[in-house]
């Protein structure tokens, strides 16, 4: 899917998710669980790459920039979440 395809999915069937602006090439797709609304997924190591090509940070920068700004940034019951992908590292 297209960064626009996935948005207009969110718009259309998440109404409610929230996302992390900037970070759309690094949107996996839907987490779901019983009794917990739906929230959007993102790829940890893919938002850092993200940082280090758009804002110019070193590796450790950005690593840093997610946990505080990013991961730590709670909106409420939809706030995003974001995957440490194991099996790509």
């Amino acid at each position: 899917m297209t960064n626009e395809e996935i948005r207009e999915t969110l718009a259309d069937n998440y109404p409610d998710a929230i996302t992390a602006d900037g970070f759309d090439d690094a949107i996996v797709g839907i987490l779901s669980g019983c009794g917990r609304p739906d929230v959007v997924c993102y790829d940890y190591a893919k938002c850092v790459e993200v940082l280090m090509k758009r804002d110019h940070m070193s590796e450790e920068e950005a690593q840093e920039y997610m946990d505080f700004n990013v991961v730590g940034a709670y909106v409420g019951k939809a706030s995003p979440l974001f995957l440490h992908n194991w099996r790509s590292e």
